[in-house]
């Protein structure tokens, strides 16, 4: 349950490059037994022991459902994060069973590695079409910084990512050997073209590409998304990242000019 907690907690121009706007990034609305509620009360929830549940995202049809209950205080069905408690009696049988399992499970596993490849391989190469129709070659971007980054459309952090990229990734870089490529996986185009048109709306205006079969995925990582690989100008990957996290878009940005200047 810690886990997440922390999961929440963090959740918290037609070019390869972007547009350059500014763009309002949208926020979660959270709901704790099916009542519009804080962060702060979940926290403290958690502290105590109480949350049962936690998840991101809702059907469309469930969505509808909330609009109609609250109004436009629901936004897209991928920003809501709905919690559940636990009654009293069922806080107390958990807490039996927790100390059990304490005592069952004293060793914990290691994370798993989800990287194919790592940072100081070389990129495999790969041809991308981009939701334009045009084709773009990773090997064709050598003498250029690239910024591959693996999303869904259904992704809820991968989507809030997006709104932060333009600001802290695309425009500092603006008319720099600099590309960005943003890759859907496993989606079919249409699905994915009309989440873009939504995000186009809000402002987020990428040349986005796309991965129908995971077959460019495949080759480099698997497991949750998002995940990005930094390649420097000869194809090296020099950077890699999993999840929407604290400081990651500050940490690739300073990896991108470091990268730009040699």
């Amino acid at each position: 349950m810690k886990k997440l907690l922390l999961l929440a907690l963090v959740i918290a121009s037609q070019s390869f490059y972007g547009q350059t706007s500014v763009v309002k990034k949208p926020e979660y609305v959270i709901l704790v037994n099916n009542e519009i509620s804080t962060m702060a009360q979940v926290e403290k929830y958690g502290a105590e022991g109480y949350v049962k549940s936690m998840n991101k995202g809702v059907s469309e049809k469930e969505r509808d459902e909330l609009a109609k209950k609250f109004g436009d205080k629901i936004g897209d069905r991928e920003f809501i994060m709905k919690i559940e408690i636990y009654t009293e009696q069922e806080k107390l049988e958990n807490d039996k069973k927790a100390k059990v399992q304490a005592v069952q499970f004293k060793k914990i596993a290691e994370p798993k590695n989800e990287f194919f490849l790592n940072v100081e391989d070389k990129a495999k190469d790969f041809t991308l079409k981009l939701i334009d129709g045009k084709e773009v070659k990773l090997s064709d971007l050598k003498g250029k910084v690239v910024l591959v980054n693996f999303w869904a459309t259904w992704c809820a952090p991968c989507l809030m990512e997006f709104y932060d990229i333009p600001s802290k990734i695309i425009q500092p870089n603006k008319d720099k050997d600099f590309v960005f490529l943003a890759i859907s996986i496993g989606e079919k185009e249409a699905v994915v073209q009309k989440k873009v048109e939504k995000l186009r709306k809000d402002g987020i205006d990428f040349n986005f590409g796309l991965d129908p079969n995971s077959k460019i995925w495949n080759e480099y990582a698997k497991g949750s998304i998002p995940k990005s690989f930094i390649i420097d100008k000869e194809g090296v990957i020099k950077f890699v990242s999993m999840g929407n996290t604290p400081n990651n878009l500050e940490n690739m940005a300073a990896e991108i000019e470091k990268l730009l200047a040699k």
